[in-house]
């Protein structure tokens, strides 16, 4: 019987890791028992080398260069293995496997993504006038297109404040001279706009969240224990908040969310009020943890992809703790050859036989 073959992108696993690696070692647990791919950007991204997940790797053009060049790619990588379905796991991807979502049926590709106007409802710079009316509290955030319009924006919201780009990557600015090389640094590597928002002093906890049509399937809560200088979770604890569960169910029916997701929030040390920070619109990289506690989300995401009945989680394990590290993959310097020169590593698992 023909196994499902499940392509999944994010293969970064670096100081600040994509996704893709642990919703690999999610499917790979999975009853479904997948022959898993690996998207990747780059050949030295480790999880293309990591033959205990997956068993080929494909390197994909970057989400900068629109859609009709990655369905370009697809169409050649699909001639060689046969995809089923693709999960793509980075925020900057969605809006191009969202233009091709309608070629890749035509190809019998599967996909579970929210649509275009879901997407950009969670979108950092819309999310306050998204939820207006919700009783959701927001920090103050306002966007900035260009540099002249910051000493009003940090007059208004006050000092400290988080300037964040809108993919990825926030910092803490303490000063107008802060806030000013932070804004240049974030739109060079993201482009505009830039969102400034107000800073809470609080305890940050996240949600790991599926949902369909804006019914949560399943959401598995966890408190940061360590992060690095990059803010990135290193370590974190599942923990109990039926405000957190209740909370994330309630803005995903509103914005009617369809796809893997993570909602972020603070509660305020002196009011403990909780807020919400941001939506990232797939996965985050701590989704194993979710997994381990009894949640497998990535496999509901494969199972409601392929159409399949999906009963919705009711609990978890609290108190998991999950803890990252470093690894070094010893691998053959043909590996590298192969993905630099033709862009693809088969049968990674048998080294003798890769191309």
């Amino acid at each position: 019987m023909k196994r499902t073959v499940v392509a999944v992108s994010g293969m970064n696993a670096v100081d600040s890791p994509g996704p893709g690696v642990p919703v690999l070692r999610s499917l790979r647990e999975s009853k479904l028992n997948p022959e898993l791919i690996g998207f990747a950007y780059g050949a030295l991204e480790p999880g293309n080398f990591m033959s205990e997940l997956l068993e080929n790797s494909f390197l994909l053009p970057y989400p900068s260069s629109g859609p009709e060049v990655l369905l370009d790619r697809i169409r050649h990588i699909n001639s060689i293995k046969k995809l089923d379905v693709i999960i793509p796991t980075l925020d900057s991807e969605l809006d191009n496997y969202i233009s091709i979502s309608g070629e890749l049926k035509k190809m019998d590709i599967s996909v579970f993504l929210p649509g275009r106007k879901e997407l950009h409802t969670r979108d950092k710079t819309y999310l306050k006038e998204s939820l207006e009316n919700t009783g959701v509290l927001l920090p103050e955030t306002i966007s900035v297109q260009d540099v002249t319009a910051i000493r009003h924006v940090t007059d208004e919201i006050g000092f400290p404040l988080f300037v964040k780009g809108v993919f990825y990557e926030a910092y803490l600015a303490r000063n107008y001279e802060e806030a000013v090389g932070y804004f240049y640094a974030m739109a060079g590597k993201w482009g505009v706009p830039v969102i400034f928002q107000k800073y809470i002093a609080g305890e940050e906890i996240n949600v790991c969240a599926l949902a369909k049509e804006g019914e949560m399937i399943g959401a598995v809560v966890m408190k940061k224990l360590f992060l690095t200088d990059k803010g990135k979770a290193w370590a974190g604890v599942t923990i109990n908040s039926e405000d957190a569960k209740a909370t994330s169910k309630k803005i995903l029916s509103f914005i009617k969310w369809n796809s893997g997701c993570e909602l972020e929030f603070i509660v305020e040390n002196k009011t403990g009020k909780m807020y919400l920070l941001e939506i990232n619109p797939r996965f985050p990289a701590w989704v194993y943890l979710a997994t381990a506690s009894g949640q497998n989300l990535p496999e509901a995401l494969l199972k409601l992809s392929l159409n399949e009945p999906v009963t919705p989680f009711q609990t978890y394990d609290v108190g998991k703790v999950f803890v990252r590290h470093s690894w070094d993959e010893i691998i053959p310097m043909k590996y590298i050859e192969s993905l630099t020169i033709k862009g693809q590593l088969l049968d990674i698992e048998k080294g003798d036989k890769h191309e």
